[in-house]
């Protein structure tokens, strides 16, 4: 399994670095953006949720009920998720002046711990899509686990994360499979992404 996972993404590689160094690339004013994408995620289509990411850039001062009716449509949990994104728009000058951080795991950590909407999970993807990563964290999403069961780094009882105790094990199995097959763990998370779905996206 491991061989043919290696096989494969040597034929992704370019489309994977092209796509990290876009992240890296992503200027400042652009960060808020993917700080509400990341709380939209959750068990829902990424495409419709950058969608409504797009749509809500246009306002110029969101309320509540043009959030709901933005989300109705695009993301599950749509009233909690708008509530999550009226949060956003207060607490983004205090969450963004943290975010030169070099200590990725203790700034995705207490990303995780102060905003409303945010897991480990999303925390970790949101510091992955403004280049912030540097291949310390994992965002363990359904995808990523399901793959690692595949390819015997976890089992069957890692596939639902009890706690973040029980993340934090995970992630120190992930980072020790991506060590030892010499592919970054950023790459593999997208790798594992276009595997499922056909492309590379965020």
């Amino acid at each position: 399994m491991s061989r043919q996972l290696i096989e494969t993404y040597r034929v992704h590689e370019q489309t994977i670095k092209n796509k990290l160094d876009e992240f890296r690339k992503l200027p400042d004013n652009l960060f808020f953006r993917e700080f509400q994408f990341c709380l939209l995620t959750p068990q829902s289509n990424a495409h419709r949720c950058w969608e409504a990411v797009q749509e809500i850039s246009k306002l110029k001062s969101p309320k509540i009920d043009e959030l709901r009716n933005i989300l109705r449509t695009r993301t599950r949990f749509h009233n909690n998720k708008a509530k999550y994104l009226m949060e956003a728009f207060k607490t983004w000058p205090k969450i963004s002046a943290q975010l030169n951080n070099e200590d990725r795991v203790l700034l995705r950590n207490n990303l995780a711990k102060e905003v409303k909407g945010y897991g480990m999970k999303e925390a970790g993807h949101f510091l992955r899509n403004i280049g912030k990563s540097d291949n310390k964290i994992a965002i363990l999403d359904r995808h990523i686990l399901r793959n690692l069961k595949e390819l015997g780094v976890i089992s069957e009882n890692d596939l639902r994360i009890r706690n973040s105790r029980h993340y934090h094990e995970i992630e120190e199995k992930f980072l020790g499979f991506s060590s030892k097959i010499s592919i970054p763990i950023d790459h593999l998370d997208l790798l594992f992404w276009s595997n499922e779905t056909g492309n590379v996206f965020k």
